[in-house]
């Protein structure tokens, strides 16, 4: 699979700055424990039940985070897409099994950045330490709420809509099932609704 990993970690870099801004000596120690990995689709990358021991900045590709209950049925937890951070953060920081598996929707590149090595950065870099704080309360505080809040108070087609404004390409990037999943709908419902958006276009 070819990719330039320069590009990549340019993209990693302007990742980091979107919550804070970083200094080039922090980026040069960020680079220092970054390793590439690449994923078919298809491919687990973290298992239900395994220890976490990285954070997964996705360079290409997208992931997906899901539960699988008694009867086999899955429910995707979380779709991960290019340029966002991805992990089981509380098996990481507590070091305790994943209640998750992780796995590739796409053929991926990742960047795994090694979860003690970051953290001892982080305690020594007050500039990644602000990043750190911000990554947090964007995505395991701000956006799970919100999430939260629209399972509960919007429509199905409005969280596909939202979805879609977030993600313009993905439901012609990944089986349609994936996607109801990650709204909480079937795939006959998910059907439905976008013959119903097709027609008020």
């Amino acid at each position: 699979m070819p990719f330039n990993n320069q590009t990549y970690l340019n993209n990693l870099k302007l990742a980091i700055e979107s919550y804070s801004p970083i200094s080039e000596k922090s980026w040069k120690l960020i680079e220092k424990i970054a390793e590439f990995q690449t994923l078919k689709k298809g491919e687990t990358l973290l298992q239900n039940g395994e220890i976490a021991k990285n954070l997964h900045f996705i360079a290409k590709g997208i992931l997906r985070a899901f539960i699988t209950d008694q009867q086999g049925n899955f429910y995707n937890k979380n779709l991960f897409p290019e340029n966002v951070f991805a992990g089981s953060k509380v098996s990481l920081m507590l070091q305790t099994p994943s209640n998750f598996t992780l796995e590739a929707l796409e053929d991926c590149v990742l960047i795994n950045i090694n979860y003690k090595k970051y953290i001892e950065l982080i305690n020594q870099n007050d500039d990644l330490k602000n990043f750190y704080i911000a990554h947090l309360e964007k995505n395991w505080i701000i956006e799970k709420e919100q999430r939260e809040v629209a399972l509960v108070m919007q429509n199905a087609t409005e969280r596909y809509v939202n979805l879609l404004e977030k993600h313009p390409d993905i439901a012609d990037r990944i089986p349609l099932l994936h996607i109801a999943s990650h709204l909480g709908i079937t795939p006959t419902q998910l059907s439905r609704i976008r013959k119903n958006l097709e027609k008020d276009l």
